[in-house]
């Protein structure tokens, strides 16, 4: 990946899909050595990272992860997850943040020259083109390297810049001595409070 080390640099992390995309590449994602990895590369201005939360149940998997990433350098976005049953009957929960992470993308532009996207929707698109039109670089960080790959063709094509997260691993990965190809590594051993992963049961399918 490509860096001026002068470049005013904003990390926009998509919580849902990055952690998707890490569990389909078999790692944790240790986000105190992701943080230090771009402040190294950059002039790192902020990282927010959105998600939605469950406020409803009495233990939220996730709120630990939320605390400890607030804690540790990270702007937190969050918002209660909706439950609705859909025709069939079954239950359904929904917490999209796409809306959210547009929003503070374009107001925050001005003050960038470079913004990062952790996210393989392609719903972003447009995002990355309007971005660019403002004379803002944009990297989409996802991966090609799963089937079928996590980011959406149009979004990798849009960025000036794609970073495969599967090549960021041993820069990121939370258990780096014993990085292994991905076939090889079973996902979510010896957890540590103080390097946060996300939870198994985290429920980013909302």
């Amino acid at each position: 990946m490509h860096f001026y080390q002068k470049e005013r640099v904003a990390l926009f992390i998509d919580g849902a899909n990055l952690y998707a995309t890490a569990k389909s590449l078999g790692f944790d994602i240790d986000y105190k050595r992701l943080l230090a990895l771009f402040r190294q590369k950059s002039h790192l201005i902020r990282a927010l990272y959105y998600t939605a939360i469950a406020e409803d149940q009495e233990y939220s998997s996730i709120r630990p992860l939320i605390d400890w990433l607030d804690y540790n350098g990270f702007t937190m976005v969050t918002k209660p997850t909706k439950e609705f049953t859909d025709a069939s009957g079954r239950r359904k929960v929904k917490g999209n943040m796409d809306i959210e992470l547009c929003v503070d993308a374009m107001r925050l532009a001005e003050g960038l020259d470079h913004i990062v996207l952790f996210s393989g929707d392609g719903d972003f698109r447009s995002l990355v083109a309007a971005l660019q039109g403002m004379g803002k670089r944009v990297s989409v960080v996802s991966t090609l390297q799963t089937q079928p790959p996590m980011v959406a063709d149009e979004l990798r094509r849009q960025g000036d810049q794609f970073i495969d997260i599967a090549d960021l691993e041993q820069h990121i990965c939370r258990d780096h001595a014993a990085a292994r190809p991905a076939r090889e590594r079973s996902y979510g051993r010896n957890r540590e409070p103080a390097s946060y992963s996300e939870p198994d049961d985290l429920s980013e399918e909302v």
